[in-house]
C-alpha cells in the first residue's frame, strides 16, 4: 500500500492516479460543478469574476480549461494566461508570439547542434588530411 501526503491539503491517503485524496477530489468536483454552473448563467464573465462568484481560485479553473473540462468558446470575455509570459489567451499553453519564440530557438539549437557534429566528425575518416588542405 503507497502512502503519501496529499499536497493540496496535507492529509495522508492512499496512493492514486490523481495524487490527491478522495476527500479533494470531491471538493474539485464540486468546484467544477459550480464554476460551470456561473458560466452558462453568465456568458460574459472573465476570469476574475468567475473567481470572486464561485470562491474557485484561477489556477484552478485554468486547469479545467486546459483539461477540456470547462470549454469557453461560448465565453468571450473569458481567457487565461500564457504560461511563459502572461498575456491573456484562449487556446493551449502559450501565447503565438512565445510560441514562435520557442521554435525559433528550437531551430537555432539544432543548427548548431548540427554544426557542432559536423566540425567533430572532419577530423576522423582516411582523408582528414587531404579535407584539411582542400579547405585552405
Amino acid at each position: 500500500m503507497n502512502l503519501d501526503n496529499c499536497p493540496r491539503c496535507g492529509k495522508l491517503f492512499i496512493m492514486n492516479v490523481r495524487g490527491i485524496c478522495q476527500n479533494c477530489i470531491k471538493e474539485i468536483e464540486l468546484e467544477y460543478e459550480r464554476c460551470v454552473k456561473h458560466i452558462r448563467e453568465n456568458k460574459g464573465i472573465n476570469m476574475h469574476e468567475l473567481s470572486d462568484a464561485t470562491g474557485v481560485s484561477v489556477k484552478q479553473i485554468t486547469t479545467f480549461i486546459r483539461e477540456g473540462r470547462i470549454s469557453i468558446a461560448n465565453a468571450p470575455n473569458m481567457t487565461y494566461p500564457c504560461e511563459v509570459c502572461g498575456i491573456p489567451i484562449r487556446e493551449g499553453h502559450m501565447c503565438d508570439s512565445c510560441r514562435t519564440r520557442l521554435t525559433k530557438d528550437l531551430h537555432q539549437a539544432a543548427r548548431e547542434s548540427s554544426n557542432q557534429e559536423q566540425s567533430n566528425n572532419m577530423g576522423k575518416g582516411a582523408y582528414s588530411a587531404i579535407d584539411k588542405l582542400r579547405e585552405k
